[in-house]
Order: C-alpha cells, then sequence, then structure tokens
C-alpha cells in the first residue's frame, strides 16, 4: 500500500492531503521540527523529530517506501526522494521527476548564489488558490497512476 509523507513544517496544502487520502484510504505521515496540530485519525500521524538541519529530510528518506508519494517544496529533498523511486509533488502541484530533478537543483543552486553575493532576486510568488488546485489535481492524478501499475 501507498503512503504519504509530507514535510510538513511549512506545508499550506496538509488539509487538502487529509481530504484526499481519506477518499483513498490511504495514511498520512506528517514531518515536523516541532508539535502542531493534527486531525486525530488513525490513518494520520505525526513524526516530530529534531530542529538539526536536514533532520525531517533524513526521517522521510529513511522511512519512504518505492511508490510512496512525498509532499515537499524543497527540491534536494526532492531529489533524494526520486532516488528511492517514490513520487514527489510540492504544494504548487508541480511533481518532481527524473525528467526535471535536475535543472531544478541548478536553478535553486543558481538562485542560492545570486542571493550570496547579494543581488535580490526576490522569493517564491505568493500561494494561490490556482496553486491548491493544480495541487489537487496532480495529487489524485499521480495516485491514480500508481494504482494503475
Amino acid at each position: 500500500m501507498l503512503d504519504i509523507y509530507v514535510d510538513a513544517d511549512a506545508c499550506p496544502v496538509k488539509k487538502e492531503v487529509y481530504r484526499v487520502a481519506k477518499r483513498y484510504q490511504l495514511k498520512v505521515t506528517l514531518i515536523a521540527n516541532s508539535w502542531m496540530r493534527v486531525p486525530e485519525e488513525s490513518w494520520i500521524t505525526l513524526e516530530v523529530v529534531g530542529g538539526n538541519l536536514d533532520e525531517a529530510d533524513d526521517w522521510i528518506v529513511e522511512h519512504i517506501k518505492p511508490r510512496d508519494i512525498v509532499i515537499t517544496a524543497d527540491i534536494l529533498l526532492a531529489g533524494r526522494c526520486l532516488r528511492e523511486k517514490a513520487y514527489v509533488i510540492a504544494p504548487n502541484g508541480k511533481s518532481f521527476n527524473d525528467d526535471n530533478i535536475g535543472n531544478a537543483v541548478t536553478i535553486r543552486g543558481l538562485m542560492s548564489e545570486l542571493r550570496d553575493s547579494g543581488e535580490m532576486t526576490g522569493g517564491p510568488p505568493p500561494f494561490q488558490n490556482k496553486d491548491r488546485s493544480n495541487f489537487l489535481q496532480e495529487l489524485d492524478r499521480v495516485i491514480q497512476c500508481i494504482r494503475l501499475k
């Protein structure tokens, strides 16, 4: 059975994950650096890890299995999860895959260098309702794809 793992600290689509997981009867594990309120459902688990750098990421990579789904905006975590044969979806609905992760990592590195050199690069665009809608569509598509395999 496939499970959904959520890089939960700053995830804006947790409620959407719960709704879709309930419909498909999937288990959801949220991984966070601090406690947060989650629905009291037997299929939802909160794992609180320490606050060390990458501790939540390491926990996710150690526990996922091939065909699990990981929800994260962290590009480096996405790459690690893809190497474990998991599916990865960003909160804006963009799926990471073997064809686009290299480019995403490269752009991330370039933007980091620009910020470090003092260039003003701005941040990501604000999260919008269309992002939420795109996420729901992509999560449903990925679950259907996995179930057909």
